[in-house]
């Protein structure tokens, strides 16, 4: 009898199951790790909005333009937040911990981009306050929104 089992060899979708992790999420993950690499060989000597500005321009169409819009609020807003790449992302940080960042509509294949907090944002409200907005443009009324959550999120 044949055995049918996927075999470990297997990098389809049984091995993805497996693993549980997408191929998007490996590909993040494996960006992240050169962008640690790359930070301790380059120290403090890293220019890294440059790297933040690069990486925006990679994207494409209406994540570029939600990207740089971003930018531009946070740096704005929240000067005192430094750019970075995390996991690949465009992201704004506080003594090195990431506050905020931005994540394109197509690097998770996902239907809207996300603007989202980490727990450093000071955004708590009760016991319940989103952390994460999706986005699919920017109106002038967004842009209001998004600076107010930004300053909320460092003071």
């Amino acid at each position: 009898m044949k055995d049918t089992q996927p075999s470990a060899e297997n990098t389809g979708a049984a091995a993805e199951k497996f693993d549980g992790f997408t191929d998007e999420e490996r590909s993040a993950m494996k960006e992240r790790a050169k962008e640690l690499k790359a930070s301790a060989r380059r120290g403090a000597k890293a220019d890294a909005e440059s790297e933040v500005l690069a990486k925006i321009a990679e994207m494409e169409g209406a994540d570029r333009v939600l990207a740089e819009r971003l930018h531009d609020i946070v740096k704005a807003n929240a000067p005192a937040l430094s750019p970075k790449l995390w996991y690949g992302m465009p992201a704004y940080a506080r003594n090195g911990k990431v506050v905020c960042f931005f994540q394109s509509a197509q690097k998770f294949k996902s239907r809207y981009a996300t603007l989202g907090f980490n727990d450093l944002a000071n955004l708590d409200e009760g016991t319940m306050w989103p952390t994460a907005f999706a986005l699919t443009e920017l109106t002038a009324a967004d842009e209001a929104r998004i600076g107010a959550l930004i300053k909320k999120a460092v003071s």
